[in-house]
């Protein structure tokens, strides 16, 4: 094993803390680094953040459910529109965005910079939902038409789809606007949605990409080795505070992100 690999793996152990010790972000630091350290081009890196990310979050679900923070019925409600989103836009949109879209002169922008430089995007408003004070009062009185939940949870699913993340950040307000129920039983049921939508879009892209299974299956158990270390710490650490430093982290990475496409 060369020592990039060995970082990798490394990285994997940090990803799965990062999801044990504050319930989200995985994919944040997934994506970047399959792409910048072990050289994944951004389309299979996305699709093996979606099968690190949902089989974490399936591991997540499971803590959860044991504290009663899930509820199943709410949570696969929502995920409906958002897998099938999440499926078709891994299975088709994705394959047949073109590989350049924007040429000037000797600058191309390509469909792997357009992915990644829209994951920076994303990553700058996980941040500003990861720093920004909590408040206890956010609930609405009265629930959304499921029809509203289905247009969110097909706009998110597409999102998701794309960048190859979870979208805890994303998922979480809209249960707690359309289901009304506290903020800490929505991360936990948002975690059903995840793990099925994330599962079910590595579907799609198993029948466009060759995996690297042996790589991809060990990078998976060390983040859930570094999920159950992360829940365990979790228990001496504040989260809000943990989640606040986070959040100016990922700020910090989208910037990165955004530098490295662009210029």
């Amino acid at each position: 094993m060369d020592s990039t690999h060995l970082l990798g793996y490394l990285g994997a152990l940090v990803v799965g803390l990062v999801l044990g010790l504050i319930g989200g972000g995985g994919s944040i630091l997934t994506v970047p680094l399959l792409v910048y350290l072990l050289g994944y081009n951004p389309v299979t890196a996305t699709a093996y953040s979606l099968f690190v990310v949902g089989t974490s979050s399936m591991v997540g679900t499971y803590q959860k459910h044991k504290k009663k923070l899930v509820d199943f019925k709410i949570g696969l409600a929502f995920s409906f529109p958002s897998f099938l989103a999440v499926y078709l836009s891994r299975r088709f949109l994705v394959p047949n965005i073109p590989e350049e879209l924007l040429k000037s002169g000797d600058y191309v922008f390509t469909k792997d910079m357009a992915i990644m430089v829209f994951f920076s995007i994303i990553m700058l408003l996980a941040s500003i939902s990861m720093t920004r004070r909590s408040s206890k009062n956010r609930l609405n009185q009265e629930k959304q038409t499921y029809s509203k939940t289905f247009i969110q949870g097909l706009v998110i699913g597409t999102i998701t789809g794309i960048i190859g993340a979870g979208g805890g950040f994303l998922y979480v307000p809209a249960l707690v606007l359309w289901a009304n129920i506290p903020m800490k039983k929505a991360v936990g049921t948002s975690l059903v949605i995840i793990t099925i939508n994330s599962l079910i879009g590595f579907i799609g892209d198993v029948q466009t990409l060759e995996i690297e299974w042996t790589f991809l299956l060990t990078f998976t158990i060390i983040s859930i080795l570094g999920i159950v270390i992360g829940i365990f710490i979790s228990k001496f650490i504040s989260g809000e505070r943990l989640k606040k430093g986070f959040g100016y982290f990922t700020l910090l990475m989208a910037f990165y992100i955004l530098y490295k496409e662009i210029s």
